[in-house]
């Protein structure tokens, strides 16, 4: 019976809609910009340091494009998208959002609303926006940056 009660307790901490999920906190935040894989496109250096965060580029975008059939596409500024929206309006806008690739937004749609304040609070607590990242660009038109190309592949007939 004991064995039961711990095993419970441990997958109500380790569920999303468990008790640790439901703190609010920017060490929560900080967890979840990691965990959900937001340095991974929008850190400058995160992915070549092996997971490394500079406090200095943290979430300021990287001017890096990302071209496929839809254009191309730049892992925005979140210090930078977040500056103006308080809270309440950062969980609104992240329930809604939509972003062409390879931003998979429905993922942070599905992110439970304490994952959102608190990756909100983590945001903040990073200090200056920093410069906004390249506007998306139309199909056909060449970025002036350096880029990579997601094609879709030939397949053999």
């Amino acid at each position: 019976m004991r064995h039961i009660f711990v095993l419970a307790a441990l997958s109500a901490l380790a569920s999303p809609s468990g008790v640790f999920a439901q703190e609010v906190s920017v060490a929560r935040g900080a967890l979840v910009a990691v965990t959900s894989g937001c340095h991974d496109c929008h850190t400058a250096g995160y992915n070549e340091s092996g997971g490394k965060i500079d406090p200095e580029a943290a979430l300021k975008g990287v001017p890096l494009g990302w071209q496929g059939p839809w254009g191309t596409t730049y892992a925005a500024n979140l210090r930078d998208e977040v500056k103006d929206m308080d809270e309440d309006g950062f969980v609104k806008f992240a329930k809604s959002f939509t972003a062409k690739p390879p931003m998979p937004f429905y993922n942070v749609h599905a992110m439970p609303e304490s994952d959102l304040r608190s990756l909100y609070l983590y945001i903040k607590s990073l200090g200056a926006p920093g410069d906004p990242m390249p506007e998306a660009l139309p199909p056909g038109e060449t970025p002036k940056t350096p880029y990579i190309v997601m094609a879709p592949p030939i397949m053999p007939q």
